[in-house]
């Protein structure tokens, strides 16, 4: 499976702008600019769409392995922080409150654990990646 996306940017990094594009269109030529990315200019920026891709992602394979675990979760919420500091991305920070019967506090962690360290985007960044949750 392969997935694309196109960036598109005229001008100087301060003046200039530019779009994002998603192969599945659901972002198409949204906008993004320096202020989008280090003020708080309308936009988009490419930290924000790496928080949304680790939360994604990190909440799918923690779905996958509550499935597998047999239990079902009535309600997984991860709010994702990725920090830039410097020109590098430093952190990623997953907060997650979960509805999930059944299950002990012990094994979610374990399955928390596993999805922490094994979801593709985390396997992906090269940073400090921590999960803090709340099990209702």
């Amino acid at each position: 499976m392969k997935r694309k996306a196109t960036a598109v940017w005229n001008g100087t990094i301060k003046e200039g702008d530019g779009h994002l594009t998603t192969q599945s269109t659901i972002l198409d030529k949204t906008q993004y600019s320096f202020k989008s990315r280090f003020e708080e200019g309308k936009g988009t920026n490419p930290e924000e769409l790496i928080a949304a891709a680790h939360a994604g992602c990190f909440t799918m394979q923690l779905t996958a392995n509550l499935s597998e675990a047999n239990f079902i979760a009535k309600s997984l919420t991860s709010d994702c922080t990725v920090t830039l500091e410097d020109g590098t991305i430093t952190s990623s920070h997953i907060t997650l409150k979960a509805e999930v019967d059944g299950v002990t506090e012990e094994k979610f962690a374990e399955l928390v654990k596993h999805a922490e360290e094994n979801c593709p985007i985390s396997k992906l960044l090269d940073t400090d990646i921590k999960v803090d949750f709340e099990l209702l």
